[in-house]
């Protein structure tokens, strides 16, 4: 028999790290630019993260001797994107391989911070994925593929897009565009449409770049979209911006009551069939809290017991994620709901079949339900005022 250990040194402390473990963070304002380029240092198919405009002109422009800048579609579009303000957290630039867009948007695959993605100047619609001959989808059908796939596999993003800006003003011009690009519009509400008639820049990496800059729960109507103009002669009339509104196309505008010349986005919404995820910031703070419980939650596989006590530690897990959001502002009020934490809490005795089979069924297969209400209370887009003069 082995002796019993002594008492020495009479005190043992054990270090446990677990709770210092840091919880993954996902910034809702991560952008990448997909586009061309003849020039530059970038080899194709390769994710850059940018943070200058010198960077940029390395990777993606030719500089001279005089020390200007030859621009290029890529780099023009990364220069825009610096401009907004507030601007993204973080940019990716990403050459392509001549038109091979599929390819280079694959190359983001796994750069899992990426929110928002756009093509560089580009305005051709493209055609879809061939399954039956191997042949990838081109252009903008490309980002709109991309997108919806890596959102249903779990990295959410959205693309931006825009119209043909040289398209002619005509009596016909909403449903012209509406039919033209109509193949874009998402099902899942992953694609955003710009319209910025008589613009010479890249209108839709400056929308996606300005979308970026502000938190998820601000609603985009009205906000201001910097590194481009608009011809008077070419901004859109009263009845076309109700029109392109109404279709999912958000008009840019001059409003007439905002002091001063600056362009601004009309409407806040996605282009898309799904009329509950049909705004912009609905999408961004689904996808962002999405990203919260799956973070804040991986600790608990493995490790949360389907117990009584388990389940509680669970419950308690969800609230210190959702709580700081009610703090803030983002969600208004949340519940939770666990099913078989709520038959746990009662008296076994007091069990009924029903309740017996669903706690056996969740430590059988080890899976255990969890429901998640969040009440949204999103920004006015419209004041209806009534005006009752009387003498």
């Amino acid at each position: 028999m082995p002796p019993i250990p002594a008492a020495f040194p009479f005190i043992e402390v054990k270090i446990d790290t677990s709770a210092l473990t840091p919880v993954a963070q996902r910034s809702p304002g991560v952008i990448a630019i997909v586009g061309k380029s003849t020039a530059g240092d970038a080899a194709a198919n390769k994710p850059f993260a940018i943070d200058t405009l010198d960077q940029a002109a390395g990777l993606f422009a030719a500089k001279n001797r005089d020390g200007t800048v030859t621009e290029t579609p890529l780099y023009s579009s990364l220069k825009i994107a610096i401009l907004q303000d507030p601007k993204p957290s973080k940019i990716y630039g990403v050459k392509v391989d001549a038109d091979n867009y599929a390819g280079a948007l694959a190359s983001l695959e796994a750069a899992d911070d990426v929110t928002f993605v756009s093509l560089a100047n580009e305005v051709s619609v493209g055609t879809a994925t061939v399954t039956a001959t191997g042949v990838a989808a081109t252009n903008l059908v490309a980002l709109k593929e991309h997108v919806e796939t890596m959102s249903a596999q779990g990295q959410k993003r959205i693309g931006v897009a825009m119209v043909d800006p040289t398209t002619a003003k005509s009596g016909t011009y909403v449903d012209s565009i509406s039919t033209a690009i109509n193949s874009l519009k998402s099902d899942s509400s992953r694609m955003v449409v710009i319209a910025a008639r008589g613009a010479t820049e890249d209108a839709a990496t400056a929308a996606m770049a300005a979308i970026a800059g502000f938190d998820p729960q601000v609603s985009m109507v009205l906000k201001k979209v910097r590194g481009f103009s608009m011809p008077v002669e070419s901004q859109y009339s009263p009845s076309e911006i109700k029109g392109l509104s109404e279709a999912g196309i958000i008009p840019i505008i001059d409003p007439a009551l905002i002091v001063g010349e600056s362009l601004h986005f009309a409407e806040g919404r996605c282009f898309t069939t799904d009329a509950s995820l049909l705004y912009i910031d609905i999408v961004r703070v689904l996808d962002d809290i999405d990203f919260r419980l799956k973070a804040g939650l991986i600790g608990a596989i493995g490790d949360a017991r389907i117990t009584k006590s388990g389940m509680t530690m669970l419950k308690t897990r969800v609230e210190g994620i959702l709580g700081p959001l009610q703090r803030s502002g983002v969600i208004v009020n949340y519940n939770i709901d666990i099913p078989v934490l709520n038959i746990l809490s009662l008296p076994e005795s007091s069990w009924t079949v029903t309740d017996q089979a669903i706690v056996q069924t969740a430590r059988a297969n080890r899976i255990v339900d969890l429901f998640v209400t969040v009440t949204y209370g999103p920004a006015v887009h419209q004041l209806k005022v009534t005006l009752a003069p009387k003498f």
